[in-house]
């Protein structure tokens, strides 16, 4: 993710010739032939690219550094240059004194931002992820140690505390105002440098990644690099509208594919973190896929909308509540289900202990259910960089 990446500009020049009659006099009265007209140009439609000076002095101050220690262990190599599928090294590893572990501190960078006057700073989990010690850089300069308040994996969120007062805090706004095309701006700490801006347009809305299914993602072509993660995405209203959080590579550099965690689903995560210093969420006990156009047709639907039950957990509660494999789910909570995804977050943002309904299409006939939804197992530990993978 150190790569570099070099921009070639070109020069080009342009040659105007001008063209003159050669052997014939001009008679000064005939009509001569017009340049084109220069009017025409300057009333064509300008367009203004946007200024994010404003935003950035406004805003600016309310990013933070997050700078993590944390204590690696590792075991030294039991026969140093041989390769595990040696027949020798299996050997040396059971035969022969094991060299003691070693253990080093590592250092990691990233970036958050402050939500309270009180010290609440939102960040990614992976960013703090086995963190011994976090440590906050402000804009003025000052430092404090923070308290990791909680860490949820699942969403990559993470909420931290800094004991201070009178901070400036972000405004919080609406993911769901976002358009297309709409022009967004992230402000961070790539490789550690401070106060980093970076702009681009949002590419697209919603988006599923591989193993992230609690988080519709913002997809944007604002730049992210290593230190990056955990900073906002603003609006041009200098409002917070998420967290980023990944990139697409296939280097470990910045590719043009960035990707950034609403910011509505991060402060839901951030109350209960806040609360409890974990998340609860709901299960079903089912394993669903999205429909295809053919696939909907011959479930007797009009529309590929709707989550595919593929798999029930034999005494789940879904079981208990009589689905089936073929059941299409088409709504839970009088919420409509798209797809897969859809129905994963609805399932999780229900509240454990509580009777959810679950509108469902069997061999084309509607029905509504009921089901009621415990909590779903800890999570794993905090994900790893993968592809897409966090920037830093």
């Amino acid at each position: 993710m150190s790569d570099r990446h070099a921009t070639e500009f070109v020069l080009a020049s342009i040659a105007f010739a001008l063209i003159a009659g050669c052997g014939e006099k001009k008679d000064a009265s005939a009509p001569q032939a017009q340049p084109a007209s220069t009017a025409s140009v300057a009333s064509a439609p300008t367009v203004e690219l946007p200024s994010f000076v404003t935003l950035v002095k406004k805003e600016g101050p309310v990013v933070v550094n997050v700078t993590t220690v944390r204590t690696v262990r590792q075991s030294a190599e039991a026969a140093p240059g041989m390769a595990p599928d040696d027949p020798m090294y299996e050997f040396f590893r059971r035969f022969l004194p094991q060299p003691p572990t070693q253990e080093f501190q590592a250092q990691g960078l990233g970036s958050g931002f402050i939500i309270t006057q009180d010290g609440y700073i939102l960040t990614n989990a992976h960013v703090v992820a086995d963190a011994d010690e976090a440590t906050v850089g402000l804009t003025s300069k000052r430092q404090f140690k923070a308290k990791i308040v909680g860490i949820d994996a699942r969403t990559d969120v993470a909420l931290l505390k800094i004991d201070a007062s009178g901070l400036p805090f972000v405004k919080i706004g609406d993911p769901g105002r976002l358009e297309v095309g709409e022009w967004v701006a992230a402000i961070g700490a790539p490789f550690g440098l401070e106060n980093t801006v970076t702009a681009g347009i949002v590419s697209a809305k919603g988006r599923s990644l591989p193993e992230d299914t609690y988080v519709p993602f913002i997809q944007s072509d604002v730049a992210l690099n290593p230190g990056n993660s955990g900073g906002p995405l603003f609006n041009m209203r200098g409002e917070v509208v998420g967290i980023n959080s990944m990139i697409y590579s296939q280097t470990g550099g910045y590719m043009g594919l960035s990707f950034t965690i609403p910011i509505d689903l991060a402060m839901d995560i951030s109350k209960q973190l806040q609360a409890s210093g974990k998340v609860t969420r709901g299960r079903i006990g089912v394993q669903a896929q999205d429909l295809s156009a053919d696939m909907a047709a011959s479930f007797g639907l009009t529309e590929p909308n709707g989550a595919l039950v593929a798999m029930v957990e034999k005494g789940g509660p879904a079981d208990q509540a009589g689905k089936q494999p073929g059941d299409v789910i088409l709504a839970f909570n009088e919420k409509p289900v798209q797809n897969s995804a859809d129905l994963a977050r609805l399932v999780a943002g229900t509240k454990p202990g509580t009777t959810a309904t679950a509108d469902i299409s069997r061999k084309g006939a509607r029905q509504s259910t009921k089901v009621t939804v415990p909590e779903l197992p800890p999570e794993p530990p905090a994900r790893a960089a993968g592809r897409p993978r966090p920037p830093g």
